[in-house]
């Protein structure tokens, strides 16, 4: 039979103290997807951890996958690790820089790349998302994260891949997240905040002058949808029937 599928990784976690935020996890879709009598593994990838002032910093997201289709963990946002500055993490959307610091790349197909740290701004660059890249930091202000993507295999228009916005300098204007769980980025007051799980979004950059940790990333999520009179059958996770056609969804690690 033929299966539709959705398959997004889990986003990057945005890095403290001025942080870059994380970048979203790989999107990719596909219709009309022939599939044999056989089992099927499908993998959900974890979102990244938040960075903190100094160590540890923040890490990439973890890949999912499904027929031998693996949509890539978003990448890290840069940061401060206590004597010098790390560089976006490369993923499925790349992280966002953090003061002079270059982005990540995204891969191809399913994602952008992060924004890059301007030097002269002490905040960090928004995580790219499916549909656009990150937006680079100005002086003190941070970075958007970029969009990520509709997608309507449930039934409804959901976004998903959204990067994370970039944390700000003291009272400076902090990155939004993207659509599609984005995490917003901090300021000196508050940390970044998480990335939606289920979604892929990325992590927001923490605030710098009082340290402010990031967000973690959101987890992925793979959804596969068939017809109920293909003969397929699934097992595990959350099944959905609609109307004539099932919908199963993978839970969250």
């Amino acid at each position: 039979g033929d299966v539709e599928y959705l398959i997004v990784g889990g986003g990057g976690g945005g890095n403290g103290h001025g942080g870059g935020g994380g970048g979203a996890g790989g999107f990719q879709t596909a219709t009309s997807v022939s599939v044999t009598s056989q089992s099927y593994g499908i993998v959900v990838g974890s979102g990244g951890d938040k960075g903190e002032i100094g160590s540890p910093p923040a890490t990439d997201g973890t890949d999912s996958s499904f027929n031998s289709v693996t949509s890539v963990g978003g990448g890290a946002g840069g940061g401060w690790n206590g004597s010098s500055y790390n560089v976006g993490g490369n993923g499925g959307s790349g992280g966002g820089g953090s003061r002079g610091t270059v982005n990540g790349n995204g891969t191809v197909g399913q994602g952008n790349d992060g924004g890059s740290g301007v030097p002269s701004g002490s905040s960090g660059a928004g995580g790219g998302g499916s549909s656009a890249v990150g937006q680079a930091n100005s002086s003190g202000n941070g970075g958007n994260g970029g969009a990520g993507s509709s997608n309507s295999i449930t039934g409804s228009a959901v976004y998903y891949s959204g990067g994370g916005g970039g944390g700000a300098d003291g009272s400076s204007t902090s990155g939004t997240g993207g659509a599609g769980g984005g995490g917003a980025g901090g300021n000196g007051s508050y940390s970044g905040s998480n990335g939606t799980n289920n979604t892929g979004g990325g992590g927001g950059g923490g605030g710098r002058n009082s340290n402010q940790v990031g967000g973690d990333g959101g987890s992925g999520i793979v959804i596969i949808k068939y017809s109920t009179s293909s003969g397929i059958t699934a097992t595990g996770g959350t099944i959905t029937t609609v109307s004539e056609t099932t919908t199963t969804v993978k839970p969250t690690n």
